[in-house]
């Protein structure tokens, strides 16, 4: 996935003079004068919301354009938007039920194969109807409409007016404004796209590809009217241009997608509205209002076209805002409420938009998935719609995805074998590893072997150790563990052993590592990537570059012979590996330490052949990569860990993961272990559910090796969502494992799954359903 770029840098600007402020909103009462700026939907139902509820308030809307004026064609509302207007205006949701469109199917076209799932639900109409029902219910209500009229500044409708609504859209002048205060990041994204329409109504919500000589191209669209359906075209910028679009008036590319798309058309013509190629643009502000002014809609805030949810937003702003209004004493308190109220949501449908957003970005990489695959992948790409939320829409389609994916009768997907070189994993949990600090003098004790046996006895696939060290120097805190001297290694052959006996059927992995330039430093709950107040060692990395300047020490730059000596400790570490019985060893590549820190600019900057170019990063952990691997057994799989991303500017990019990933999988690499961040400090992660996956499913999609996908993965349904959709092959979990050491057996249990992937241990079956409870009223 490539990462997000850079949000457009804001203009230094000075201090914003007083006279031009917002009125500072403190007065008591509810405010009897507002002005709106927009009059699309967000604008005009706030309007006639606030208008509904005071009559006595004077309430002006000024619009740019024509009341017939209007771009895009169809709008879709979502039965909960239509709930909040249904309480909030009985007449206005009166008048859009008699003009709504419903449809309960999607329709996924792809290498002319069509799959269908049903009980999605939809409801849409024509946006310019939308507009005149608006219309009509301002009018009215007495809520003043000033057409073909630019409105004042907002900082001087505030001077004039208790309130001021900025509805003027994703190019906000208000937001601009005062963009000192909002605090705007405003992402310009990969696609172009156009609205167009077709004099007839489609069947179902229809998504399709045409894979073109110029690159892949999709269509997104739907009925809104009896006779009209929208229709968006969208394709990477690089194929656009390719394709010659860049070059062709409105006509022209009106007329070129018809042929495109005909057979989804049936040869029929599409009409455009002054429809123009556009890049979508994902609007953030760190604020949405200013003494008396706010922002709602697309000014405040933006959500990709491909979930919808545009229109929607902008109205349940506009009930939120109204509702707050109502509710509290002053318009500040009103104004922070709908705030607090909004932001949570927004910021949750952002999340799912940019989800779906990137996956139309890299949809050249999944073209290759089979036709039902590719349609499961789709419908769970913002991951709203899970595996369990489609069985229940539609079980026949997902019975057929998982018929496909290779799952017996009763068996959910995460229960299904895996096999890596000479391992089968009973199924496809993985226990990430999580370092426990707790070592002494590197060597694991009686909390390893309760920790790792536990979690091995409650069902995984395959448990993996901490990071464990190559050498003493190698440490990240003094309590990290090691397999640097043959009594760590009876240590570990003790746990091994206990694992294999206890929990037959769960692999267990041993996960190598040297800490690099973040070693030397306190346990984690003593103070993270601290330095020892006492008695700290020295470091080596790729670079003398501290992990904090004036916090952690400088380490040294490795010479050829530091090199060859660390190379040695990884090989002396994976032959002590290899006679504790380990069943997997994994290479840390990954989060800032030794070896990641070779492969990123960010922390490499040798001008010998160990840096440079990324052949160069690469040089040095492909040569530990292919001693450990000489020396491991060869029946037995090797992973490498990776950070596919620094989320920090000039860090790895996503296409250099790729190349990593493939450079590892040439060498031997059973599988990439795919995470990300963690390498400097300044990192800006995108935090979210599942939030580092659709790295691993880039890497998975164009390379070809197995991945196992981390970040953030909390729930049997997301694993079951991202093994059936092909973006991963293994899911690793880490807090969900600290909450419940049982997650995987639990999670057999609330699936009704009793077969062989999760056997309970014979001293814990009496517990293998949950015990009764007391009665709850």
């Amino acid at each position: 996935m490539t990462p997000r770029p850079e949000p457009t840098p804001r203009a230094a600007r000075p201090p914003t003079a007083e006279a031009a402020r917002p009125a500072t909103p403190e007065a008591a009462g509810p405010p009897l004068r507002i002005a709106v700026i927009g009059g699309g939907p967000g604008g005009l139902y706030a309007a006639a919301l606030l208008k509904r509820l005071d009559p006595a308030r004077e309430v002006t809307v000024w619009e740019r354009n024509a009341p017939s004026d209007t771009f895009g064609f169809g709008v879709v509302l979502s039965d909960e938007t239509l709930g909040g207007i249904r309480d909030a205006d009985p007449a206005v949701y009166e008048a859009l039920r008699r003009e709504l469109v419903r449809w309960d199917d999607i329709d996924v076209v792809h290498r002319g194969h069509r799959t269908t799932s049903t009980g999605h639900g939809f409801a849409a109409l024509g946006r310019r109807r939308l507009l005149e029902l608006l219309h009509a219910r301002c009018t009215e209500l007495g809520v003043q409409l000033r057409f073909r009229a630019e409105a004042p500044p907002a900082a001087e409708l505030a001077t004039a007016h208790d309130l001021v609504i900025a509805a003027d859209g994703v190019h906000s002048r208000t937001r601009e404004a005062h963009d000192d205060h909002f605090r705007p990041a405003v992402t310009t994204h990969r696609c172009r796209y156009i609205w167009l329409a077709a004099d007839f109504p489609l069947e179902a919500f229809r998504f399709e590809t045409a894979e073109t000589e110029h690159g892949v191209m999709q269509l997104h669209a739907y009925p809104f009217s009896a006779d009209s359906s929208t229709v968006i075209v969208e394709m990477r910028e690089e194929v656009w241009r390719a394709a010659g679009f860049d070059e062709l008036d409105e006509a022209e590319s009106t007329a070129r997608c018809a042929k495109i798309f005909a057979e989804a058309l049936g040869g029929r013509e599409l009409r455009a509205n002054n429809s123009a190629w556009t890049a979508f643009r994902t609007v953030v502000n760190e604020r949405w209002s200013y003494g008396n002014t706010v922002l709602i809609g697309d000014a405040a805030h933006t959500a990709h076209f491909s979930i919808g949810s545009g229109t929607k937003l902008a109205v349940e702003d506009a009930l939120a805002l109204a509702r707050q209004l109502g509710e509290h004493p002053t318009l500040t308190e009103a104004l922070t409420a709908y705030e607090a109220e909004r932001r949570p949501v927004v910021e949750s449908t952002q999340r799912a938009a940019l989800a779906s957003l990137r996956w139309f970005e890299e949809l050249a990489g999944r073209v290759d998935r089979p036709p039902r695959r590719f349609a499961f992948d789709l419908l769970t790409r913002s991951r709203r719609v899970t595996h369990a939320n489609l069985r229940l829409r539609d079980p026949a389609f997902t019975d057929t995805v998982e018929h496909d994916f290779g799952c017996p009768p009763g068996t959910p997907p995460m229960f299904t074998p895996f096999r890596l070189r000479g391992l089968t994993l009973r199924n496809r949990i993985v226990v990430s590893p999580m370092d426990l600090y707790v070592a002494e003098d590197g060597v694991p004790g009686d909390f390893h072997l309760v920790h790792l046996g536990a979690r091995a006895l409650g069902g995984p696939g395959l448990v993996m150790t901490e990071m464990v060290c190559v050498s003493a120097e190698g440490r990240i805190t003094p309590g990290c563990s090691g397999l640097w001297t043959d009594g760590q290694a009876d240590a570990w052959a003790r746990i091994t052993a206990f694992v294999h006996a206890q929990a037959p059927g769960t692999a267990l992995g041993v996960q190598l590592g040297h800490s690099g330039r973040k070693g030397s430093t306190r346990r984690m709950w003593e103070g993270i990537d601290q330095p020892l107040p006492e008695g700290n060692w020295p470091l080596v990395a790729a670079s003398p570059l501290p992990y904090r300047a004036g916090v952690n020490q400088t380490p040294r730059a490795l010479d050829r012979a530091g090199l060859a000596a660390v190379r040695e400790e990884f090989t002396a570490a994976a032959r002590r590996a290899a006679r504790c019985d380990f069943d997997l060893l994994e290479l840390h590549c990954a989060h800032g330490y030794l070896l990641s820190g070779f492969l990123s600019p960010l922390t490499n900057h040798r001008t010998d052949a160990y840096g440079g170019t990324l052949e160069g990063r690469l040089r040095f952990p492909l040569e530990v990569f292919d001693a450990v691997r000489e020396v491991w057994p060869e029946d037995r799989p090797m992973t490498v860990r990776v950070s596919a991303t620094d989320w920090a500017e000039g860090g790895t990019t996503a296409d250099e993961a790729v190349t990593i990933a493939r450079a590892f999988a040439a060498h031997g690499a059973d599988a990439i272990d795919v995470s990300t961040g963690q390498v400097v400090p300044d990192e800006r992660p995108e935090y979210g559910r599942s939030y580092q996956t659709p790295y691993a499913d880039r890497i998975r999609s164009a390379v070809g090796v197995p991945v196992v996908a981390v970040g953030a993965i909390s729930s049997w349904d997301d694993v079951n969502s991202l093994l059936l959709a092909g973006r991963a092959d293994l899911c690793a979990l880490a807090r969900p494992h600290l909450f419940d050491p049982h997650w995987t057996l639990h999670a057999a249990a609330e699936q009704g799954y009793e077969g062989p992937a999760a056997p309970w241990p014979a001293p814990y079956r009496a517990g293998s359903r949950p015990p009764p409870t007391g009665r709850r009223e």
